[in-house]
């Protein structure tokens, strides 16, 4: 069936919806497997029966329609499904965080163009280099008015993720 992962804190959990018969679920949160009624009674808010006992839950959408806030009668929390392109985002911005003087593919594949050589002055927004991956073109550009410092690679160099492609200042 359908599964996901939910973060909640630094914790993430597996979910998957392993059946269904009505608002009768059959839910799997990592190893463990709960059967519940779980019914919308209006819009963001749930009720949900799980071993006799009756919850309560609202989750109002915050920053994007991936992030929730929580509440039940006693808690409130974040919580945000992390699907691929959340993963995507997540480690570019780590890439861009932690390296912000390197520019890289997130993916292998195959620099098609470079658009600068050392000593270059870019401006904000201008594409250094192209790389191919999975049949689709990605053009790098800078965020800021920079000096290309030094080029890591040649056009047709097969090149694998996050290896150093142009160092800028």
């Amino acid at each position: 069936m359908r599964s996901l992962e939910i973060q909640v804190g630094e914790r993430i959990a597996r979910v998957e919806l392993i059946g269904r018969k009505g608002s009768e679920l059959k839910i799997k949160v990592d190893d463990k497997i709960y059967d519940a009624d779980i019914l919308m009674v209006e819009r963001g808010v749930y009720s949900i029966l799980h071993d006799g006992m009756s919850y309560n839950v609202e989750l109002i959408a915050t920053n994007g329609p991936k992030h929730y806030q929580v509440n039940t009668l006693f808690y409130s929390f974040n919580a945000e499904v992390v699907d691929a392109e959340t993963k995507y985002l997540k480690s570019r911005k780590k890439i861009d965080d932690l390296e912000e003087n390197i520019i890289s593919s997130p993916m292998p594949g195959k620099v098609v163009k470079i658009m600068v050589k050392p000593g270059d002055q870019v401006k904000a927004g201008d594409t250094v280099v192209v790389v191919s991956a999975m049949k689709m073109e990605s053009e790098y550009k800078v965020k800021n008015d920079r000096l290309i410092k030094e080029i890591k690679v040649k056009e047709g160099d097969t090149v694998s993720a996050n290896q150093p492609l142009i160092i800028i200042e």
